[in-house]
């Protein structure tokens, strides 16, 4: 179990206390200390230390109003060829060199490509404002915690090629990676803390199980509703296992 609280401006007090308290409601349990991100950020420093040291990072000192004015976000590598402005924060940018081309097989899309060094550029480790970036903080933890398979939503999708480089340089280990399709709300928005989407209801936790397996496209029977969440959980890793791929449902 991972707490990724490292963008206090965006978080709500109390939030991962909540978000424990609802996943053990969903019969949703997990192995070993719950690691919070935010008490790992001298970590997080090492390892960005480390790659200045390498030669495979290097501090940027674009403005927010520079990096706008880029054609299509793709970063131009300015500060990798001008020394990043002392008297300016800096972010850090991972140096992609030759290395960004990545391929992968997703789990449930098949097999993918992303020329990263065209589509990103060098991609920050660190942010400006101070904060460390979620595609180290994910990596390292990734490989602290021995993650050997990641699900997550298609929308991170075009996430897994800056990770997998970073993988590569910090000489880890790729886990294998399937996108599902997000939930989404009646307007198309997905249901997430950036649009104010509310928690699941109390009380009605083997509704809500039975509602994800059927976005998922499985097809729970009607009665699983009337039964405890970890039989839910149990009966959807059977049917899981023998399910097709859930992108095309």
């Amino acid at each position: 179990m991972r707490i990724e609280d490292i963008d206090p401006p965006r978080e709500s007090p109390g939030a991962h206390l909540q978000i424990l308290a609802q996943l053990t409601a969903h019969g949703l349990h997990w192995d070993g200390k719950v690691l919070y991100q935010s008490q790992r950020l001298a970590h997080y420093r090492e390892i960005a230390a480390g790659l200045i040291a390498a030669g495979d990072a290097y501090q940027c000192s674009c403005t927010r109003s520079r990096l706008k004015q880029l054609p299509h976000s793709h970063y131009d590598g300015y500060c990798r060829h001008h020394p990043a402005d002392p008297n300016q924060p800096a972010a850090i940018r991972l140096k992609l060199r030759n290395r960004g081309v990545c391929k992968f097989d997703d789990l449930f899309l098949g097999k993918q490509q992303q020329c990263v060094a065209e589509q990103v550029g060098d991609f920050p480790i660190w942010r400006r404002d101070g904060l460390v970036s979620y595609q180290l903080a994910v990596v390292v933890d990734d490989f602290s915690q021995g993650v050997t398979t990641v699900v997550r939503g298609a929308d991170l999708l075009d996430n897994s090629g800056r990770q997998i480089l970073l993988q590569k340089m910090l000489g880890y280990p790729t886990p294998r990676y399937g996108h599902i399709p997000v939930a989404l709300d009646s307007s198309g928005q997905k249901l997430s803390k950036q649009n104010h989407a509310p928690c699941l209801p109390a009380g009605e936790e083997s509704q809500s199980l039975c509602a994800a397996l059927r976005h998922l496209g499985l097809s729970p029977d009607a009665q699983l509703a009337n039964q405890s969440p970890e039989q839910i959980v149990e009966w959807a890793l059977s049917a899981w296992r023998h399910h097709t791929n859930p992108i095309d449902k």
